[in-house]
């Protein structure tokens, strides 16, 4: 019986256990090795580690957490999880199960992209999601946007602190109002609204962006928004939580769901900012909320 089993071992859930080892509770730190920011080369804005690869990262986690005997990580694919009168049962997919006093759930999100032939080519090389994670090393270069969202504006007026050299592509959509359109133009921004056909380059390296009325555009590299974000919550929909509108978790300041000794960390209890450093500051403040709700019930 452990204290508390986490799942995911994302920024989130090796911070949680890496304050949940230091406050001598025993943990379960399960991971698939599938991490959504595996296709990244770097990860940026988190002191000290600026730069640094997700791999690295990882490891350099693994390592302090050894040094803390009441923490196993354990590689496995988590299959089913159930409530029971004295915590939770965790089955793995090799059959074996865990039983723990409180469950972390840190399992991330899934990113729904547009449909455009090559983008994962070059996505994580030239091609990214957050300018502030990529911005400053794509600073000054020629630079697509993509987005099919409503939100496109904004992005737009974000990325332009980074480059001026921006082409809006919203494949096929009108999202921009005539006000939104003019401002835009006013700054120099082209904006582009035909079917996108594919991406083309070499090597991760974008070159060109072409449409599907035959012309194209030359630009080093890119950021495309994402369509959706969809939280991993499919292990726990048995146990019937409260959700928000965004389909995260519903959770108080602590992490703490709806089901009693339930928690969420990271992008499974808020969607954005999805950074880095963001999730392991979560990670850290909900294993206080545990260790307190532990303290509170057996001292």
């Amino acid at each position: 019986m452990y204290d508390c089993i986490i799942i995911g071992g994302g920024p989130a859930g090796l911070n949680a256990a890496l304050v949940l080892g230091r406050a001598r509770r025993s943990v379960a730190l399960i991971d698939s090795n599938k991490p959504r920011n595996a296709v990244t080369h770097a990860s940026h804005g988190f002191i000290t580690r600026d730069g640094v690869s997700p791999s690295e990262f990882r490891s350099v986690a693994a390592e302090e957490l050894s040094s803390y005997p009441s923490i196993d990580q354990l590689q496995a694919e988590v299959v089913t999880i159930e409530k029971t009168e004295l915590g939770f049962v965790v089955e793995e997919s090799l059959g074996h199960y865990y039983q723990a006093k409180k469950l972390v759930l840190a399992t991330g999100v899934n990113e729904i992209f547009p449909e455009i032939e090559g983008f994962y080519s070059f996505y994580g090389k030239s091609l990214f999601v957050c300018p502030y994670c990529d911005g400053w090393e794509h600073r000054d270069q020629p630079l697509v946007i993509v987005s099919e969202s409503s939100h496109v504006f904004h992005y737009v007026k974000m990325i332009y602190n980074w480059s001026k050299d921006l082409v809006v592509c919203t494949n096929g959509h009108a999202l921009l109002n005539d006000e939104e359109t003019e401002k835009l133009v006013s700054k120099g921004i082209k904006i582009m609204e035909q079917p996108l056909a594919s991406f083309e380059g070499v090597n991760g390296q974008l070159e060109k962006v072409r449409f599907e009325d035959g012309t194209e555009i030359e630009r080093s590299g890119g950021f495309v928004m994402s369509k959706k974000l969809i939280p991993n919550l499919q292990l726990v929909e048995n146990l019937g939580c409260n959700t928000e509108e965004s389909g995260t978790l519903k959770t108080d300041e602590f992490g703490r769901t709806s089901v009693k000794g339930l928690y969420a960390a990271g992008d499974a209890s808020y969607v954005n900012p999805s950074q880095l450093i963001f999730a392991a500051a979560d990670g850290s403040k909900i294993a206080t909320g545990i260790n307190m709700d532990l303290t509170e019930e057996e001292f």
